[in-house]
């Protein structure tokens, strides 16, 4: 058995069955994804509008992905992890297809910040549903397949929505409502509810209560929203990948325009971002087995480091073999990233607040992809690709030192308020983390 395949072995034996359906509606749902990638293109080639204004939309998909990332964290810890897939899959498949048939401005940008608002709410459901199905001991390598099962989807969606679009543009927007139809139909038939049971600590006996037969989560039922909100490291992470996350966001807008400002195709296009996908999955396995020896500290620092000088060297870029080059090493950094990033929010979430967690996470990428494809692409209007290309690195230099002396050193444990532990009632001991526990073979958790 070569060393790779007893790595793949590794990493994909002993999981849930029902990790597995999860997998696979990711899957599913990747290989369709076409929309987002090519939207800036589809509104600047296809329709005739602005940079500017493609910014404008792509950042309004951002703004209503904030919302819903928020939103579908709350409902995936109120009412459950299931029933929130269900209505935000079937919510966000309804609105993409209405995205490729309106034409009106504030038509599209309306039904564009709904579409962000849908897709982005069933995330933190996702990933905590993850969480409640894995074992500890389990759970980082079970989030770096889903990882790689969204970059295997992502790399072939991206190649084929190329050579779709030269067909028409509509069928990328259909063809995505069809695919988040199937992830839908995938979770209602093969997917059970994961929700843990809340203890409720009574005022006058101080005993927490469960239902027959099932284990009471005591110390972190009384966790609110604000209650994050408080967990200043935590929110210090979440800053941090905002900042990183508006650079990221570059690849799904600004790098479109710049491309077709060099005379690019729509096709070749897809051939470029589709290189991220297949490094991805040709290296994430290694390269995580590579440098899992390393502090989350250093993971951060490196991996943003990478990722922002590989967007900066797009300023050297006018060719579809450049660009390539450029994509290349901000995904390197992006497997480094990744996984490191997960591990730490994995962390810092209490098991009755992973939806929760997971929603604010999630919400640092929604901002970013706000506030990235705005910005960029008002920048590039104004001041040129230079300052774009260069403003990435230089932010995304930012944020790895931020990374860095926000972890170095310090345990992963939360900071944060709890339910108050009363007599008779023993509070749960702490959960280790990713500092104090070597990281499973193959692979961590990704965002």
């Amino acid at each position: 058995m070569t060393a790779f395949s007893r790595a793949v072995r590794e990493t994909v034996s002993g999981l849930p069955r029902q990790f597995w359906w999860l997998w696979t509606s990711t899957l599913v749902n990747r290989l369709g994804g076409f929309v987002v990638t090519f939207l800036a293109l589809y509104l600047t080639v296809q329709r005739g509008y602005s940079a500017s204004y493609a910014g404008l939309v792509a950042a309004l998909f951002g703004l209503g992905g904030a919302a819903g990332a928020v939103l579908g964290g709350v409902l995936a810890d109120r009412i459950g992890r299931r029933p929130t897939l269900l209505a935000t899959q079937l919510g966000a498949a309804a609105t993409t297809a209405v995205l490729g048939f309106v034409t009106n401005p504030l038509a599209i940008a309306a039904v564009a910040t709904l579409v962000g608002l849908t897709s982005s709410a069933s995330r933190p459901a996702l990933s905590a549903m993850i969480a409640d199905l894995v074992p500890p001991k389990d759970r980082v390598r079970a989030f770096s397949l889903n990882y790689w099962a969204i970059n295997i989807g992502f790399g072939v969606s991206a190649a084929a929505a190329g050579f779709i679009a030269s067909e028409g543009y509509v069928w990328l927007f259909v063809g995505d409502a069809l695919t988040t139809v199937l992830c839908a139909v995938v979770v209602y038939v093969k997917a059970q509810e994961t929700l843990p049971v809340t203890a409720k600590v009574t005022r006058v006996t101080g005993k927490a209560k469960a239902r027959p037969g099932e284990a009471a989560d005591v110390g972190s039922a009384d966790i609110r929203l604000s209650d994050v909100l408080r967990d200043q490291r935590f929110m210090a992470l979440v800053g941090l990948t905002f900042l990183l996350g508006s650079v990221m966001n570059q690849a799904n807008s600004t790098l479109a325009v710049d491309m077709g400002a060099h005379g690019l195709s729509a096709r070749q296009f897809g051939v470029v971002i589709a290189i991220n996908g297949l490094v991805i999955v040709l290296l994430q396995i290694p390269v995580t087995r590579l440098v899992r020896r390393y502090g989350n500290a250093a993971l951060l620092g490196v991996g943003s480091l990478l990722m922002a000088w590989g967007f900066g060297l797009t300023v050297l870029a006018g060719s579809v073999a450049l660009y390539s080059l450029t994509v290349v090493v901000w995904t390197l950094g992006e497997i480094v990233h990744a996984p490191a990033s997960m591990s730490v929010v994995a962390d810092l979430a209490p098991a009755t607040a992973r939806g929760r967690y997971q929603g604010m996470y999630t919400l640092s990428w929604s901002a970013a992809a706000f506030a990235g494809p705005l910005a960029g692409g008002v920048t590039l209007d104004q001041l040129g690709r230079n300052t774009v290309w260069l403003g990435c690195a230089v932010l995304g230099t930012l944020a790895g030192a931020g990374y860095y002396l926000l972890l170095r050193g310090r345990p992963a444990a939360p900071v944060l308020p709890s339910a108050p532990v009363t007599a008779g009632v023993e509070a749960p001991a702490p959960a280790q983390t990713s500092a104090q526990t070597p990281a499973p073979r193959g692979g961590r958790a990704p965002r």
